[in-house]
């Protein structure tokens, strides 16, 4: 089996992650991988071991030179199926270059933004079939039409490995100039307005009273850097947050965290929420989109309302103030990710839906 992956994302984290997963476990299996990704993009060099890479421009929702250059590409490598995994205009133009071709397509759905009923009906007979990354994200599909039949679930995995280590919390404190018994709060996201970073900034007011050494890291890149930048510093919150940026040895440090917090708006699963589970770390996320399936309440972590500030607020100052309840979730996040969220299980289940695909086309 030969099968063409587009990834339009220039980062690996997030989505190409997960892109990268799958070619490496397809390649074990047998498959012979084609990637089409952008010029540069960091992906490319990461799958060269395990799949043929073609770097070409990819420009967004109105590069429609891009229906043209995937065709040639599909014509001349001759894939069995095209997997589409990501938007950026990727998904509509290399539906239509899969379409033109006469090749099977699949699509992998990330997120659970809400499309009109007319936008699904038209956009997704491109797709042969649709892989969403969380039941949450499908709920989202089937509620706006698409047939229960052309839609099944592959949960996002993570690869606990570079996080089943023993952190040397003290010591990382020490790098950045901390006392070794500093609570630490963390938010690895886009900085981008639906991760929910403002929910986290406002619920401060009412954890620093009782958590006044509190320290809060926000790891990640976006838009909104500036915005963010000068929302900390408008709120007096220059002591107690800092800019981290993207981080390279994330699997490194995730662990030294007391606690993820993930107050996001929408969210089709969160890799940073399993990847904080394989390290031991207690999560509080959002009652939305896929979370629910990677932050069990009660269990790995708490859930609350999206947008609710004062139950943030609350659930911080809850786990903040009891360390046996964090290492218990801490450990049933660990035990939840090596259970339902492997790698393994991802790729295989990619793999049983590209085969139903052809089997229909033959």
């Amino acid at each position: 089996m030969k099968v063409l992956h587009v990834e339009a994302g220039r980062h690996l984290y997030g989505g190409a992650k997960q892109v990268l997963y799958i070619v490496e476990g397809l390649a074990r299996r047998g498959v012979e991988n084609l990637l089409a990704c952008p010029t540069g993009a960091h992906i490319a060099s990461a799958a060269g071991a395990h799949a043929r890479v073609f770097e070409m421009p990819m420009k967004g929702d109105v590069d429609i030179g891009l229906v043209f250059r995937l065709r040639r590409l599909i014509a001349t490598e001759r894939p069995d199926l095209v997997h589409i995994h990501s938007r950026r205009g990727a998904d509509l133009w290399g539906g239509l270059a899969a379409r033109l071709a006469g090749v099977p397509c699949v699509l992998s759905r990330r997120v659970d933004n809400p499309e009109a009923r007319w936008v699904v009906a038209a956009k997704y007979r491109l797709y042969d079939h649709v892989i969403t990354i969380s039941d949450g994200i499908r709920d989202v599909l089937l509620a706006e039409g698409l047939a229960p039949n052309r839609v099944s679930c592959v949960r996002s995995a993570v690869d606990p490995a570079p996080y089943l280590i023993d952190y040397d919390k003290a010591g990382y404190r020490a790098q950045l100039g901390l006392p070794a018994d500093t609570l630490l709060v963390g938010i690895v996201a886009q900085l981008i307005a639906r991760k929910g970073h403002r929910h986290l900034l406002a619920a401060l007011k009412d954890v620093l009273p009782h958590h006044p050494h509190l320290q809060v890291l926000v790891f990640g890149r976006g838009p909104l850097e500036a915005e963010l930048r000068q929302a900390i510093v408008d709120q007096g919150l220059a002591g107690t947050v800092r800019l981290m940026g993207f981080v390279d040895n994330l699997p490194d440090i995730l662990g030294c965290l007391d606690l993820l917090a993930h107050p996001a708006d929408m969210e089709g699963l969160g890799v940073s929420l399993l990847q904080a589970s394989a390290a031991r770390v207690p999560i509080i996320a959002s009652r939305a989109g896929g979370m629910p399936e990677a932050v069990r309440d009660g269990e790995n972590g708490l859930l609350i309302p999206p947008g609710d500030v004062p139950a943030l607020a609350a659930a911080m100052n809850r786990l903040l103030g009891d360390a046996t309840l964090r290492a218990c979730m801490g450990e049933a996040g660990r035990t939840l990710v090596l259970r339902e969220f492997s790698t393994e299980a991802m790729c295989d289940g990619n793999l049983t839906i590209y085969r139903k695909v052809l089997e229909e086309h033959r």
